[in-house]
């Protein structure tokens, strides 16, 4: 097996969607290739298809395939979208991989509509809520205030979190959100979530010694390590995830692809279970 299934499949239970998409950023571009990045380091022979848990993932019937898309900046969100809305209405759980992370708006939208009251676990260096940076306000560093002011969650828990400033701190606290920066990140092992969860993860939350292919190196971040804890310490019904923020440009040694690939597995693994 050295690709995914194509969508539809009947029996599937997991929908994946790459966007390759990084007009957003507002730094480096790079992110736009990084869906067959991943792809490729999912099936690369330097290991394999088991999780930590001991579930083989390589089984058929477990994923749906819609393929990639590559939107320009004005059709983005609505593609986006009807992009997820297509695996949640067959009734999958829907992961995505690539982009920057204002692609993460229009894929909650997605998931929203098939599963209210969601709430959001938010892996990242940054808050990405500022009302509207650098004159975008549908900027990567953005979303999260647009998803917020449109009522798509009703909880939001940002892990990793250590270049919040004022303005976006001020935004926490107008939205309510738990900004669990890594001064206190270990209190991430004590929340319980008792809604839909979708787990947005951006590679930067993680020390750049440990994924240095991303656009933003902000050191001081999580561990493999930690991030792995974190997710497979949930006991949550989670509905859709993304993997975002991942730049092959800053990846000449291919390290972070497999760190993608080994969180994908994981997130998978939690998802399944």
């Amino acid at each position: 097996m050295n690709k995914f299934p194509p969508f539809p499949q009947d029996k599937a239970r997991l929908g994946l969607l790459g966007v390759a998409f990084d007009e957003n950023s507002s730094y480096k571009r790079g992110p736009a290739l990084a869906p067959q990045k991943i792809r490729e380091a999912f099936f690369c022979d330097s290991s394999n298809l088991w999780t930590e848990n001991e579930t083989f993932i390589g089984v058929d019937g477990i994923f749906a395939d819609i393929g990639d898309i590559s939107p320009g900046q004005a059709d983005m969100p609505i593609e986006t979208e009807h992009a997820a809305s297509q695996l949640h209405k067959a009734g999958l759980k829907v992961i995505a991989f690539g982009g920057d992370h204002s692609v993460t708006y229009p894929l909650v939208k997605a998931a929203a509509k098939f599963h209210p009251a969601l709430s959001i676990l938010h892996f990242d260096a940054h808050p990405d809520l500022y009302d509207n940076f650098e004159n975008n306000p549908y900027s990567h560093a953005s979303p999260f205030a647009r998803i917020m002011e449109s009522g798509l969650a009703k909880r939001l828990v940002q892990v990793g979190i250590r270049t919040i400033n004022g303005h976006q701190r001020e935004q926490a606290d107008r939205f309510g959100v738990e900004v669990l920066t890594m001064h206190n990140w270990r209190d991430v092992f004590n929340i319980h979530f008792d809604s839909p969860l979708y787990i947005t993860f951006d590679m930067d939350c993680l020390d750049p010694a440990f994924a240095p292919g991303i656009s933003h190196r902000e050191p001081g971040g999580l561990s493999t390590r930690e991030a792995l804890s974190v997710i497979q310490s949930l006991r949550a019904n989670i509905v859709a995830a993304d993997l975002v923020e991942f730049n092959p440009a800053q990846d000449p040694s291919s390290i972070t692809e497999m760190v993608c690939a080994k969180i994908f597995k994981e997130i998978v693994a939690r998802m399944l279970a």
